[in-house]
């Protein structure tokens, strides 16, 4: 295996360094999935994911997608789990050697950081095929369930909260549906807002299984419930 893979351009660079800033906000410690394959990679973070087995609450992954360069020198074909800060560390020093007057389209090099272990939720793979479309879903929906939820967690958990209360409020207030499409979960209206994949168009759902996926311009989010599936 080589030691570093290539994006295609500047901006795709930059859009990563972008997502795992937010990423890093929401865990400091946490880390993201990177599977290449023709051509793309397949950034996942993880947004709400359950704690241990007896944890009923959804699990809600983000997603962007980034061209590879198909000149440039680097592994081509992979799939690792490293540290955010890790891998942010070495996209921007990336960019750096770059310059900032290169050209858009220069191919930017990162180097793999070292492989992080024992992430439960990357051994969760979410379907490649069999998506059905359904009802696009106005963005102002998610956009106000987020908001509702970020000030009902920021007001029951005081600062110095241990832990454990800390998870069965975030998964209590996240794990509850939205009013307005109450196949969701709360935490997935978050994880489009805090990954500053909500915008003006509209978010389209598509769902197979236990799985659904809303798509925006600027990235996915997944959701696994436990409860419901398409079929239901």
């Amino acid at each position: 295996m080589n030691t570093a893979f290539a994006l295609s351009s500047v901006p795709a660079a930059h859009d990563l360094s972008v997502l795992l800033a937010r990423a890093l906000r929401l865990d400091e410690a946490g880390a993201v999935r990177l599977i290449a394959d023709a051509g793309v990679l397949a950034v996942y973070v993880a947004v709400i994911t359950p704690k241990g087995l007896l944890d009923r609450g959804p699990t809600v992954l983000g997603l962007r997608t980034l061209a590879l360069s198909p000149t440039a020198e680097g592994e081509r074909t992979f799939d690792v789990v490293v540290p955010i800060r890790s891998l942010q560390a070495r996209v921007d020093a990336a960019l750096t050697t770059v310059g900032d007057d290169a050209p858009v389209g220069t191919p930017v090099t990162i180097g793999f950081p070292a492989a992080a272990s024992t992430i439960v939720w990357a051994g969760i793979s979410p379907p490649r095929g069999g998506w059905q479309r359904m009802s696009p879903l106005d963005p102002t929906v998610f956009a106000a369930a987020a908001r509702a939820g970020i000030e009902e967690v920021a007001t029951a958990i005081p600062e110095g909260t241990g832990e454990q209360i800390v998870h069965r409020v975030r998964s209590e207030v996240w794990g509850r549906p939205i009013p307005e499409a109450d196949h969701l979960p709360a935490g997935s209206a978050f994880a489009l807002e805090s990954l500053g994949f909500l915008g003006d168009d509209p978010v389209q759902q598509f769902a197979t299984g236990s799985w659904v996926r809303l798509s925006t311009n600027r990235g996915h989010v997944l959701v696994k419930q436990n409860a419901w599936s398409l079929s239901n």
